[in-house]
């Protein structure tokens, strides 16, 4: 039975390069596959492409490429990866760059489609039972959550790295397994069991001991050099999840257990743009050190509806931070905040939303529900949800302020302030999306 070698080079925007980089040079993999993309990214892209229509992709795309690319043309490695966010062509065109500066002969596509602002606007928004159209200008970014087709069909037509927007996390893992194993798009338990693969690779170092370690609870082995993740996958969708010998890290039926459970609100409905994936009959077995068996995965018919992730404009956010360390530290930093809110009660309803605590006390989980002793220190952060960028200053301007004009011993003042691009979420059939893929043929630099 052939085997897919799938890793992960990528678990969120901001991850860690080298593990990618190990896995490209020693994974002989198949496929090294980054997930870049959330909620929050894609708010932020969208953002960085309102202020320039060249950007919106992630801001790593080319450290990553540039990291990689050597290693993964040597070795026949063919890369998948949202880092296209708001801007895949654009993302494209810089990889196409990075590509003939390296020396390369490689193919890229760019998947395009997610973008469906134009179709959203009777669309009800989940969280506020209103359509989207009620925004008005507010409104700046709707983006699907997109299935396999177009990343197969990019795959099929012999892209060495296909760079997408906003598609289905699992989906990035799914699609090289349609594309090699010619899994056709009705064979539910196979894009069941595809999917399992997908969710259990899409977010790097969680799976292999990094966000699973709890000191004296359970200990990770040499998390410092943690590895990333790589699966070898059979035809028929079973998986062994593993890693690199020599990585830090371990992989186990405790660690796949987490991250088999993250994010999943009901097992046997893990609802996905190709498949409604079951994840009730799972079975994880440890079949050697750091290689851990999954089987029992499967699927339903998909929704035919897709997940779109709705921009818009809510405000400015202005903050400030200040500490306060040693005796009596507790009162004077609530002196602080109180203080802060007195002082910016004047702007009236030009602030929107307010928000102090004490990092440290109860900045997470109130003081008094937990027991919580007075710590040795605290630090104040006043937030606020301003209609305007000047308000939004005066936020960090008021807690600057303490420190003459506030309790004794402050210290360590950071402040900031940026619009909000606001999130909410809505649904669309399916077939109302239109994806393509744009292809540009690999040349010699």
């Amino acid at each position: 039975m052939s085997v897919v070698r799938i890793g992960t080079g990528a678990g969120f925007q901001g991850d860690r390069i080298a593990p990618a980089v190990d896995l490209a040079e020693r994974g002989e993999l198949d496929f090294l596959v980054f997930e870049c993309l959330a909620e929050r990214t894609i708010a932020l892209a969208q953002q960085a492409r309102l202020a320039d229509p060249a950007a919106g992709f992630d801001p790593l795309l080319e450290r990553r490429m540039r990291a990689v690319l050597p290693a993964c043309a040597r070795n026949g490695t063919r890369i998948v990866t949202n880092m296209g966010a708001a801007n895949p062509r654009a993302a494209a065109e810089r990889t196409r760059s990075v590509v003939r500066e390296l020396g390369l002969s490689l193919t890229v596509a760019a998947v395009i489609g997610d973008d469906v602002l134009h179709l959203v606007g009777d669309c009800i928004l989940a969280e506020t039972g209103a359509p989207a159209r009620a925004l008005k200008d507010r409104l700046i970014s709707a983006n699907a959550y997109i299935g396999v087709a177009g990343i197969v069909e990019a795959l099929d037509a012999g892209a060495d790295i296909v760079i997408c927007g906003r598609a289905s996390d699992p989906a990035l893992f799914l699609a090289p397994l349609v594309h090699r194993f010619g899994w056709a798009m009705d064979d539910w338990e196979r894009l069941g069991r595809g999917t399992l693969v997908g969710h259990l690779l899409e977010c790097s170092a969680q799976i292999t001991g990094g966000y699973f370690a709890d000191p004296g609870v359970k200990d990770v082995p040499n998390l410092a050099e943690v590895g990333f993740p790589l699966a070898e996958v059979s035809e028929d969708g079973t998986a062994v999840i593993t890693k690199l010998p020599g990585t830090g890290g371990m992989v186990t039926r405790a660690t796949c257990t987490e991250q088999l459970l993250y994010e999943i609100h009901d097992p046997v409905r893990y609802m996905q743009p190709d498949v409604v994936a079951d994840f009730s009959k799972v079975e994880l077995d440890e079949i050697g050190p750091d290689r851990v068996r999954v089987t029992g995965g499967s699927g339903q018919p998909a929704s035919g509806q897709l997940k779109v992730s709705v921009g818009y404009r809510d405000g400015w956010r202005g903050e400030g931070q200040i500490s306060y360390a040693g005796a009596n530290c507790v009162a004077r930093g609530r002196l602080a905040a109180d203080l802060v809110h007195q002082r910016l009660a004047e702007l009236g309803d030009r602030i929107l939303e307010e928000r102090a605590e004490l990092i440290g006390l109860d900045a997470v989980a109130p003081a008094v529900a937990r027991g919580a002793a007075d710590p040795a220190e605290v630090r104040l952060r006043v937030a606020a949800r301003c209609a305007d960028a000047e308000t939004a200053e005066r936020v960090g301007e008021e807690v600057e302020g303490l420190y003459l004009c506030g309790p004794a011993g402050g210290g360590g003042v950071s402040r900031a302030s940026r619009e909000i691009i606001a999130v909410v979420s809505t649904l669309i059939p399916a077939a109302s999306v239109s994806v393509r893929v744009e292809l540009t043929e690999g040349v010699d630099a």
